[in-house]
């Protein structure tokens, strides 16, 4: 992998990502709700990581891969962990269930917490940033030491 293609692949994520400070919804049906007065920190961050990462890589390249790993494991604890074990520390399956209720899905259930299509996707795309951020280093770094 390249840097671009890290760069790319972080850029469509942060993308996706800021949809949930504008909100996108549908009727009576969202596929993420408006959530900037919540979240706004929380796209700053990453936003602000990621531009270090591109200008000053040698620090920011670590330090922008640990805000993708941490952020991976609060999305999983904020919603697989109810699929998987049934309630987590935001709450109770039933609560996630009533507030996820109007999302768009791709299973509809009301006995069991299933995360939205936002959120699959999002999931989806901070693991693939994740991959071709660690192998833009790895790749870079090997080249480093076989040089």
């Amino acid at each position: 992998m390249t840097k671009k293609h890290s760069i790319i692949s972080n850029i469509i994520l942060l993308l996706w990502y800021f949809l949930a400070m504008i909100g996108i919804y549908f009727d009576d049906k969202y596929l993420v709700k408006h959530s900037f007065e919540d979240d706004w920190l929380f796209m700053v961050i990453p936003l602000i990581l990621f531009i270090i990462f591109v200008f000053k890589e040698k620090l920011g390249k670590f330090i922008y891969l640990l805000w993708l790993y941490l952020w991976f494991i609060i999305q999983f604890l904020s919603h697989e962990w109810y699929t998987i074990f049934g309630n987590g520390f935001m709450g109770t399956q039933e609560g996630k269930i009533e507030y996820f209720k109007d999302a768009i899905k791709l299973v509809e259930s009301e006995t069991m917490y299933i995360p939205d299509v936002y959120h699959i996707i999002l999931h989806v795309l901070i693991i693939v940033a994740i991959v071709t951020t660690s192998t833009y280093i790895l790749n870079k770094n090997n080249k480093i030491v076989n040089n």
